[in-house]
C-alpha cells in the first residue's frame, strides 16, 4: 500500500486547521476511540445532543461516563479529557493547542468523502503512537512481517483512494462556506430506548 497520498492529505488538512500533525482514519468515531484508548480517562462527559456513536464508544470501552446538557457549536470537549469531537468543524486555523481534535469527512460533512476522518494534534509522540494504532500497530511503508510490533493496533486507517479523493476536493472545500450546524440538529439521546437500559 502506498502511503504518499495519505501523508500528503494529512499535511494539507493539518495546514488548513493550524495543527502540527494529523492522523487520517476511516471515521471520526474511530479517531475518538483511538484517542480515548491512548489517553485512558477515568471518566468522560458526553453532550445529550451528539451522534449516537459517541456514547456507544464509551460503552464499548467500558468507560464511566455521564450526560451533559450543553449547547455547543462546531466542536465539544469530551469532559475530563483532552479530546474534542470536531466532526462538523470547518474553519481555518481553528485547532486548539494541546488537544486532540477529531474531524469527520462523512458524506454530510463539508469535505464530503463518503467516509473518513482525521485526528489533529500537536504532540509528536502521540502522533507517532496514534499513527501506529490506526494501522494495526504497524509503521507505514514497512512490511509488517519485517517489524517487531510494539503497539496494539486497530484496523482504522484511511485508504489511499479516500485520501486522493480528499486532496481532489480540498480546495473547493476551502473556498466554499460550510453549513452552520446547531445543537438542535441532533436529538436528545436520553430519549432513545437504547440509553434507558
Amino acid at each position: 500500500m502506498s502511503f504518499a497520498k495519505i501523508e500528503e492529505f494529512e499535511t494539507a488538512v493539518a495546514n488548513f486547521f493550524g495543527s502540527k500533525y494529523a492522523v487520517a482514519v476511516d471515521s471520526c468515531t474511530h479517531g475518538i476511540e483511538l484517542c480515548l484508548r491512548l489517553e485512558q480517562p477515568k471518566k468522560i462527559t458526553i453532550p445529550t445532543r451528539t451522534y449516537i456513536s459517541i456514547p456507544f464508544t464509551a460503552i464499548k470501552l467500558g468507560l464511566e461516563w455521564e450526560w451533559t446538557d450543553e449547547g455547543w457549536q462546531d466542536y465539544y470537549q469530551l469532559g475530563e479529557s483532552n479530546i474534542y469531537d470536531a466532526a462538523v468543524l470547518w474553519r481555518k486555523d481553528s485547532f486548539l493547542k494541546n488537544t486532540m481534535m477529531c474531524l469527520s469527512f462523512q458524506y454530510q460533512k463539508h469535505l464530503s468523502l463518503g467516509r473518513g476522518g482525521m485526528i489533529l494534534l500537536d504532540n509528536y509522540d502521540k502522533y507517532l503512537t496514534l499513527k501506529k494504532m490506526s494501522y494495526d500497530g504497524r509503521e507505514p511503508n514497512i512490511p509488517w512481517r519485517d517489524q517487531n510490533i510494539s503497539t496494539i493496533g486497530y484496523h482504522y486507517y484511511m485508504t489511499p483512494e479516500t485520501a486522493e479523493l480528499g486532496l481532489n476536493k480540498l480546495q473547493t472545500a476551502i473556498e466554499s462556506s460550510p453549513k452552520l450546524w446547531v445543537v438542535s440538529d441532533w436529538p436528545d439521546l436520553r430519549g432513545m430506548e437504547v440509553f434507558k437500559k
